[in-house]
């Protein structure tokens, strides 16, 4: 029966307004039903909005953006009169990219469900009947407002970072933060009116930290900031069973499946946990995940469960050798710290490479980025974007920056994307009306004074004379102030030179491939072959994109990471008792 649109009017500006869960659906039974279930468990620290249609619906997100009411969660119907749940949540989108958006739809539904994520970037789908709520609805959006509230930066008087968007330790200071996962307030001196009022005298191409203390900053250096905001960067014990040295996709993996496993555990992470997977803007063909998720998710997930089984996390920590002094192996950190073991586990997997262009290094951080997809592209609304490379970060986070940026130029030195992406990723960017693909195109030079202003690029020829003569070139001027770079892959293993085997390029060798691939090297001092995952050293294993002929996806690493705590455990079994 058709009714007259209506919804609860737009709370009025608090000075901490509670976020907003908007619950859309035409049937007030099912309506009444779904705002009860979602006051009693999130009506102390959210407001409940209602609506009876999409168009309500959209009049009161209007409202609400007008009073800068923060809007954490949309719950839609999928069958409402005039305007789909689909057709509500699309829109949606639009207005408030950062919500959560979910779908609420019959079995019959499904189809239109899995519609909802591939066009309307749904996050997730709920069937009815969602009874008991404490089973089937609740650790559902416990865990999407979680993520929610782990990227929302609140206008509240708590952390504050104020300085010039083109300080490369403004960039620096903003990036450790948002990878770790600590909450904050961007203050840019040329946009925000109190910016200026806050600095003072201070010099603002030297970025200011304020703390919720009243304490400032200036530029500290990350460890000054992770001990400032209460992050561990001190070990607890004096000897641990295992020492994870990096802590992305495969050491997180580790860390968890050994300290739910009764091992004493300590992960070393030179900035912050995730790894170059947890800068990832999304991440969409990770099993179990249909909607994906982002990095920051995966990285966020993986702690909160490594420290539940009490992993201590170590960050930002950086190791500078590994020393064996049998039974122990004595991994040195930079700040002089020792953390003694009788198994490690590397993990460090890989950077991307630096922009090997005239004036890039010049300007890295100021316009130019490696990664940072996530902490830069607010920044970008309205601008041009240059995205720089062909692997699937790059394609993540084209597809990303296009729900901010007016134009996003993907740059791709090969002649077909598909080489090197996966195929969902290719139809995405595609099918995206905001990006333009450019194949066989470089970067000849970056220019700009005190941030980059232009790329000049070199687009080659192809053998049918595409652009008139056979292996003619073209040149492509790029007006832009920002290009992200995804480019290669460098492991950081020159700490372990001498130590442990590795291939020409750092990768380190394990297992099967070791002794020049008959799995045994000359001066191997045990009687048993090397496990699967282990190096050249007895006990020091290693795991996900640093190995040796790796596969680089996430669900590999992590895949490697808990196998590998399979051998650690035979290893410890051998080398004598565990660590107390």
């Amino acid at each position: 029966m058709a009714q007259t649109s209506t919804h609860e009017p737009a709370p009025k500006p608090e000075p901490a307004q509670k976020p907003i869960l908007l619950s859309v659906d035409d049937d007030p039974q099912v309506l009444r039903a779904v705002v009860r279930d979602l006051r009693r468990r999130y009506g102390s620290n959210y407001r409940i909005v209602r609506a009876d249609s999409g168009a309500a619906a959209l009049e009161a997100l209007d409202e609400l953006l007008e009073r800068s009411a923060p809007v954490a969660l949309v719950l839609a119907d999928q069958r409402m009169p005039s305007m789909t749940g689909v057709e509500l949540l699309g829109a949606v989108r639009e207005r408030v990219p950062d919500a959560k958006r979910v779908l609420l739809t019959a079995y019959a539904d499904t189809d239109a469900a899995i519609q909802a994520i591939n066009t309307a970037d749904v996050d997730y789908y709920l069937l009815k009947p969602w009874d008991p709520p404490d089973e089937k609805l609740y650790p559902v959006l416990d865990d999407l407002l979680d993520t929610w509230r782990a990227d929302w930066r609140p206008g509240f008087s708590g952390l504050r970072v104020i300085g010039h968007r083109w300080s490369h330790d403004a960039h620096r200071i903003k990036d450790f933060l948002a990878r770790n996962l600590v909450p904050y307030r961007w203050l840019d001196v040329e946009r925000d009116d109190d910016a200026c009022t806050l600095l003072g005298g201070h010099d603002p191409s030297a970025p200011l930290v304020m703390l919720p203390d009243g304490e400032r900053l200036a530029a500290p250096s990350n460890t000054e900031l992770a001990q400032s905001i209460g992050l561990q960067t001190e070990a607890a014990r004096d000897f641990y069973d295992l020492v994870i040295v990096g802590g992305g996709p495969g050491g997180l993996a580790a860390a968890v499946y050994a300290a739910s496993e009764g091992l004493t555990t300590v992960l070393v992470e030179r900035e912050a946990p995730g790894g170059q997977a947890g800068t990832s803007s999304r991440i969409e063909n990770y099993l179990g995940f249909p909607s994906g998720l982002t990095g920051a998710d995966l990285a966020r997930r993986a702690v909160t469960q490594a420290r539940r089984f009490g992993v201590e996390i170590l960050t930002p920590s950086e190791a500078e050798s590994l020393e064996i002094v049998e039974p122990y192996r004595i991994v040195r950190l930079t700040g002089g710290e020792e953390l003694r073991c009788h198994g490690v586990m590397i993990s460090t997997g890989v950077s991307y490479r630096r922009l090997p262009a005239p004036g890039a290094e010049a300007l890295a951080g100021r316009g130019i980025y490696y990664g940072a997809a996530m902490t830069e592209a607010q920044s970008c609304e309205g601008e041009e974007v240059v995205v720089v490379g062909a692997g699937n970060s790059a394609g993540q986070a084209a597809v990303y920056f296009a729900r901010y940026a007016d134009r996003v130029h993907m740059l791709v030195r090969g002649d077909d994307l598909g080489k090197s992406m996966s195929h969902y990723l290719v139809e995405r960017i595609e099918k995206e009306p905001r990006i333009e693909v450019h194949l066989r195109t470089s970067i000849a030079a970056a220019e700009g004074e005190d941030h980059l202003e232009s790329l000049r690029c070199v687009r080659s020829g192809t053998a049918s004379g595409e652009n008139g003569t056979s292996g003619e070139s073209t040149e492509l001027t790029l007006a832009t102030r920002s290009c992200f770079v995804f480019i290669g892959a460098a492991p950081r293993t020159d700490w372990l030179d001498g130590i442990v085997d590795r291939d020409a390029r750092g990768f380190i060798v394990s297992g099967p491939d070791l002794g020049d691939g008959t799995g045994r090297p000359a001066d191997w001092p045990l009687e048993r072959d090397p496990y699967l995952l282990e190096t050249s050293v007895p006990g020091v294993f290693v795991a996900g994109d640093v190995r040796h002929r790796s596969v680089k996806r996430v669900a590999s690493a992590v895949g490697e990471g808990s196998i590998g705590v399979r051998f650690v455990h035979q290893h410890l079994a051998a080398v004598g008792p565990r660590a107390g």
